[in-house]
């Protein structure tokens, strides 16, 4: 995940100032905890550990759910994301250089420019379920460019992504950021899905997302939605000259030269759970009215400009 230092995400980074909480943090990069386990390994009481959960949960960096014990329903914690890179601008400069070299663009989730679904499947928008669950048909339904909840057990959602660059003008990267997860009937949070990312029909890598989550309900998500899945992971998969990356993890090799970005003509971006994968445990995307981030799914275009090189 990358963030720019701003105070927008000031509960995020709030969770850095304790050492409590940092020390939790890495207890929890070995395995999912539980609250009491958490408390033993520290030397705190539970209403402390709790209390510092919670405060990285409304700041996004802990997941937990509610498991069924023998004693009561003890609450396992785990990390949200896998990494996080903070981005400073120091300067009006560096501002300036920042625009001049890149472009962005939010695509609304409903926006797909072609897909192939599988049951279960659906979508929502922020007030109602769109025409019927599990019958793919209503993936074509113009209402579709509502939605802010899109799911599918398995196949694929491809997306075209303008390209506004010039003739002195060559992509070095292209960032996409967007909130997902696995997609199992109701939810599930041990639910593993292998999930495809393509450009230009060029696999860049393969993330297993850890489950389908469901336990605490979306920030965003609507009052109305009762039927499971309420947040995803903000997951940033960036396709550079050294490679592919997912939240700065180096996914495979292929770089941004590889996938076919041509001068006036648009690129497309698809996500895919395959039927061949290990784990084909399908996808769910969310929207800037659903889940936990003011979202659809944002694109940025860095690029070189050799008409400026002088």
């Amino acid at each position: 995940m990358h963030i720019q230092i701003s105070t927008q995400y000031m509960e995020m980074l709030e969770c850095f100032s304790s050492e409590t909480r940092v020390k939790m943090i890495e207890l929890l990069s070995d395995r999912s905890m539980s609250i009491k386990e958490l408390a033993e390994a520290l030397g705190l009481s539970s209403a402390i550990v709790t209390k510092h959960i919670q405060k990285m949960e409304d700041g996004g960096l802990i997941k937990t759910e509610s498991l069924s014990g023998t004693r009561g329903s003890p609450k396992m914690c785990s990390l949200a994301i896998d990494s996080l890179t903070l981005q400073l601008r120091s300067s009006s400069t560096n501002n300036e250089i920042e625009k001049e070299s890149k472009y962005t663009i939010e695509i609304p989730i409903g926006q797909y420019s072609n897909y192939a679904v599988k049951p279960t499947c659906g979508l929502a928008s922020d007030t109602k379920i769109l025409g019927l669950v599990d019958d793919p048909r209503y993936f074509s339904d113009p209402e579709r460019m509502n939605a802010a909840h899109i799911w599918f057990g398995s196949g694929y959602l491809e997306y075209r992504i303008p390209n506004y660059l010039h003739a002195a003008q060559t992509a070095e990267q292209v960032e996409i950021s967007l909130e997902l997860c696995s997609e199992a009937p109701y939810y599930d949070e041990n639910w593993p899905s292998d999930i495809s990312f393509f450009i230009n029909d060029i696999e860049v890598g393969v993330w297993t997302c850890p489950g389908d989550f469901g336990s605490k309900r979306g920030a965003l998500t609507p009052a109305w939605w009762q039927l499971g899945t309420q947040n995803g992971l903000l997951k940033t998969l960036t396709i550079q000259e050294t490679g592919t990356y997912l939240d700065g993890v180096k996914l495979s090799e292929v770089t941004v030269n590889d996938v076919g970005i041509k001068l006036g003509e648009d690129f497309r971006f698809r996500l895919a759970s395959l039927e061949t994968a290990r784990h084909c445990g399908g996808i769910s995307l969310f929207g800037k009215q659903f889940g936990n981030y003011k979202q659809d799914i944002v694109v940025h275009v860095f690029y070189k400009d050799r008409s400026k090189a002088n």
